[in-house]
């Protein structure tokens, strides 16, 4: 069975509610999914937009996610996280969610999920680039999630 990442806010390539981005609450998106990999260790999410004016645009970073869960809630937060879970940096250097907010056009959110062989080290709130390098060798499987969002 795949790893399949799947949200009850959107579907897959649908546009992503304003609850969810600059313009609504800024609040993340519940996340479901399921099909993880025999001797997952470990899951971690990275949420981008590669389509932004400069750059791929980071929003988010969660690692150290537990094998066993099965998603993560609507307004996720650092309070919420369960034992070992670890936030990275977005591109405006925090660590949580940051919504979606294009400066023109219509721009899909990529919501990436990895499963892991291992459980990361503490990273000290890791950028993508920094948590990519320490996932490299170690990704089990993946799954991704594409929303789309434009602002009025």
């Amino acid at each position: 069975m795949p790893m399949i990442i799947k949200s009850p806010s959107f579907k897959q390539d649908g546009d992503l509610p304003v609850r969810h981005t600059c313009d609504g609450l800024d609040i993340s998106p519940m996340l479901e999914w399921s099909g993880v990999p025999e001797g997952t260790k470990s899951l971690a999410l990275v949420v981008d937009d590669p389509d932004a004016p400069r750059m791929s645009w980071v929003h988010w970073v969660v690692y150290n996610i537990p094998a066993d869960s099965k998603g993560l809630p609507e307004t996720f937060t650092a309070e919420g996280l369960r034992s070992g879970t670890m936030q990275g940096l977005n591109d405006r250097q925090r660590s949580g969610y940051q919504g979606p907010c294009p400066p023109v056009g219509k721009h899909p959110y990529f919501f990436k999920l990895y499963a892991l062989d291992i459980v990361l080290p503490d990273l000290n709130r890791p950028s993508k680039v920094v948590l990519e390098k320490a996932m490299h060798g170690h990704i089990l499987g993946s799954s991704e999630l594409i929303g789309q969002y434009q602002r009025k």
